[in-house]
């Protein structure tokens, strides 16, 4: 158990530190290898391959085309109808219509 205390604290203590390795911006690149220059060649070969097997789209995708028309108006440009006001009655109570 006392191992194990000791490995979780050289892990905290060493990883700021390889933190610090990292390239950051406005550093020059690192120097690539043939076999680094090769490797994203490859890669980027392997892309294109894969954009041309995707197949070709329709032109338009529209899952209401066959729902909505074409030549309706359009709602918002129609005024909302005035709601009517309620109609004043006399109501009687029960005790006056009794009487």
């Amino acid at each position: 158990m006392k191992m194990m205390g000791i490995v979780a604290v050289v892990a905290l203590l060493a990883g700021p530190a390889w933190a610090q390795n990292t390239q950051k911006y406005g550093d020059p690149d690192k120097v690539k290898t043939q076999a680094d220059i090769a490797a994203e060649k490859e890669a980027e070969r392997a892309y294109k391959r894969s954009l041309s097997n995707i197949p070709e789209q329709k032109s338009t995708s529209d899952p209401w085309g066959a729902v909505r028309s074409d030549n309706a108006a359009p709602k918002a440009a129609a005024k909302a109808p005035a709601k009517p006001k309620a109609a004043k009655t006399d109501v009687k109570t029960d005790a006056a219509a009794t009487q």
